[in-house]
């Protein structure tokens, strides 16, 4: 009989889901890609409105922001895209927020979500990749596109991505910043996309409408 319940006490271990670690520790870019990869769930909570903000941070005002949070999120809702509150031991010091174009889930540190006002430039940033990501043809795929015109985005943003990331990177980043910073021109992106028209909204640059055209999608 004891050997029978140790067998029994086995198998229901082996049944039992394992939690998966970082090969490289925790804060680093590899528990970010455990984390994307949803091996690492942990401490990743799905939400989806401004009340969900309110319970996690009671202590703060989400009156300011909750109506363009709540539409941005219905937006994501409408095209697909997850979004997540994550504990920060799975984001590199100082990262705030990031969007995944494979699965289009995004994730938000719970370190720095407490102020609104910080939510809200993460966001718009993040939601502003998923635009992109609808305007290189689909969410669907992992392909992102400008969607303005680079002689349009202000040079401040333009100046403060050249310190923060690399050349090949700052066309995409230049407008996700300047995104992040203006209320309601992420949404106004995704409520196109959402409606199917993200090419009729904003014209595809140049190059952007050759590769859409030569792959199908226009």
């Amino acid at each position: 009989m004891k050997k029978f319940l140790l067998g029994i006490f086995a198998l229901s271990c082996l049944s039992l889901p394992v939690e998966a670690k970082p090969t490289k520790g925790y804060f680093t870019m590899d528990a970010m890609g455990c984390m994307l990869l949803k091996e690492c769930t942990d401490g990743v909570e799905k939400i989806t409105s401004s009340k969900d903000l309110r319970k996690e941070y009671p202590d703060a005002d989400w009156d300011v922001v909750a109506d363009e949070f709540d539409r941005i999120m219905e937006s994501f809702s409408q095209i697909g895209v997850d979004v997540h509150l994550a504990d920060p031991k799975y984001f590199p010091v100082g990262h705030r927020g990031v969007y995944h174009t494979v699965s289009n889930h995004f994730y938000l540190n719970k370190s720095f979500m407490h102020r609104p006002h910080v939510l809200m430039s993460v966001v718009r940033h993040e939601g502003w990749h998923a635009a992109q990501d609808c305007m290189a043809g689909t969410i669907k795929n992992n392909m992102i596109a400008i969607i303005k015109p680079e002689e349009d985005v202000p040079m401040i943003w333009k100046e403060m991505v050249k310190r923060t990331y690399p050349a090949h990177a700052q066309p995409w980043e230049a407008e996700a910043t300047w995104a992040g910073k203006t209320e309601n021109m992420t949404q106004e992106a995704l409520s196109a996309c959402a409606a199917g028209e993200m090419w009729n909204v904003f014209t595809p640059t140049p190059m952007t409408d050759e590769w859409l055209k030569e792959n199908g999608y226009k």
